[in-house]
């Protein structure tokens, strides 16, 4: 049985969205998202038929790229500061994740 449609939609790496919602609701082209999935910004999932789907997640990550590029910053460029702030990110929060649980363990 599948999953109840409201965690599915609740889920912000829930692959909802088309490439043609995804290009409406950022105000781009398909071809901007395609752009960003061959500079590996965004994997998107592909569904049974080979169909791109993205997840709110994922359009975060195109609309700071989109900004980014909209300011004049070459788009290779662009999707690699969003790769290293991603990475900065994650490291930080395990970083804290570690100390709360150190502290817990004293």
């Amino acid at each position: 049985m599948g999953q109840d449609p409201d965690d599915m939609f609740g889920d912000e790496n829930y692959p909802a969205y088309t490439i043609g919602q995804a290009a409406e609701m950022l105000g781009t082209t398909q071809d901007f998202l395609r752009r960003l999935d061959e500079a590996k910004l965004i994997n998107p999932h592909r569904s049974t038929g080979g169909h791109r789907r993205y997840s709110r997640y994922q359009l975060r990550l195109a609309a700071r790229a989109r900004e980014m590029v909209d300011e004049g910053l070459a788009l290779e460029a662009a999707c690699r500061i969003i790769i290293l702030e991603d990475q900065l990110e994650e490291a930080l929060r395990q970083n804290r994740d570690q100390q709360h649980g150190t502290r817990r363990g004293d």
